[in-house]
């Protein structure tokens, strides 16, 4: 998450704490669950057996938003996941909710880096992307890996996160990244989670033509008056406060400090695996991931956990022990 300026003079607060503090949220070879389709992950959806935590569980925390390609500063409030989040802004700005097709932070462009996941920062600005143009691609699957790596709004749609150089979607120059997978050979993928799309690829017949459904999203015509970016090379981090809010996919959000170095690197690792075993990326679930391994005795429990959590994608036992490595990995000597 962002850190924030440094040493660089303190912005006002771009978020208001009503009342500053959050609720409490609540050995042997594995049998798999299959994947259960859009009702399972670990990024989006309400609780698992019920609805929304109640208004009265939920941190009353505001937060400042604008729309990507130009709007007025709004204000949203009053959400416990990411579905919701989108329901709040879709609300400020008068707009349908699936028109909402993911969020960034801290600045208007499609940047993957500072794409929002499974946190906010206290102090960070959100910059919510809505559809714009569709378009339809006839893909010539030359090779088996199309190059791309696939993650999800966390409310029904999937979209590209990036595009490996040099590889056939690369090639293609009319597909880019951040725009939404709508169907693949007309089937619709909207409601269908990152790992399933990645797996629907992945099985597409190597020597064959396959037509892709894309939406990309809204571009400005005129970016001069946005508030984010302070040149052409990059963003400018609004935020320099040590709070974030969290998202889950199962209980309320809650209140926590920034995650420290061990938690920060060992996601960005177990991210890194998810890429390469799935094809998918999602902070997300490997900060779930995180938080399950780093409390397991060995691979066995850690995979039990998995399981028990998150079945629904069926992690081969070589990810799994990887995954059991990569935590290791990340862990300080002191920790």
């Amino acid at each position: 998450m962002p850190l924030g300026l440094g040493r660089r003079k303190k912005p006002p607060p771009l978020v208001e704490n009503e009342e500053g503090a959050a609720a409490a949220g609540g050995g042997g070879r594995r049998r798999r669950s299959p994947p259960r389709g859009a009702a399972g992950g670990a990024a989006g959806g309400g609780p698992a057996g019920g609805g929304p935590p109640p208004p009265a569980l939920r941190p009353r925390l505001a937060f400042h938003a604008q729309l990507a390609h130009g709007s007025p500063t709004g204000r949203v409030e009053g959400f416990g996941n990411v579905r919701e989040l989108y329901g709040r802004i879709a609300e400020a700005f008068r707009i349908p909710p699936g028109e909402v097709m993911f969020c960034t932070l801290n600045t208007h462009k499609v940047d993957m880096e500072k794409l929002l996941g499974g946190q906010i920062g206290l102090e960070d600005f959100i910059f919510a992307h809505t559809k714009g143009q569709r378009k339809e691609v006839e893909v010539f699957k030359s090779e088996e890996a199309l190059g791309l790596t696939i993650t999800d709004n966390g409310a029904g749609y999937a979209f590209i996160k990036r595009i490996k150089e040099g590889s056939v979607i690369d090639r293609i120059a009319v597909i880019g990244v951040g725009d939404m997978i709508e169907a693949i050979n007309g089937q619709s993928l909207v409601g269908a989670r990152h790992y399933e799309v990645a797996k629907m690829l992945k099985e597409l017949p190597k020597g064959r033509t396959f037509a892709l459904k894309l939406t990309e999203p809204r571009k400005a015509f005129d970016m001069i008056s946005q508030r984010a970016a302070g040149g052409r090379g990059g963003s400018t981090q609004l935020g320099s406060g040590r709070g974030t809010l969290r998202l889950r996919a199962r209980g309320p959000a809650t209140l926590e400090e920034q995650p420290s170095a061990f938690e920060e690197m060992a996601i960005a690792k177990v991210d890194d695996l998810l890429e390469s075993y799935m094809g998918i990326r999602d902070t997300e679930l490997a900060a779930t991931m995180v938080e399950l391994g780093r409390d397991a005795r060995d691979p066995d429990a850690l995979a039990q956990a998995l399981d028990a959590q998150l079945g629904d994608f069926a992690f081969p036992d070589e990810f799994v022990f990887d995954v059991w490595g990569a935590i290791g990995d990340a862990k300080s000597p002191n920790y």
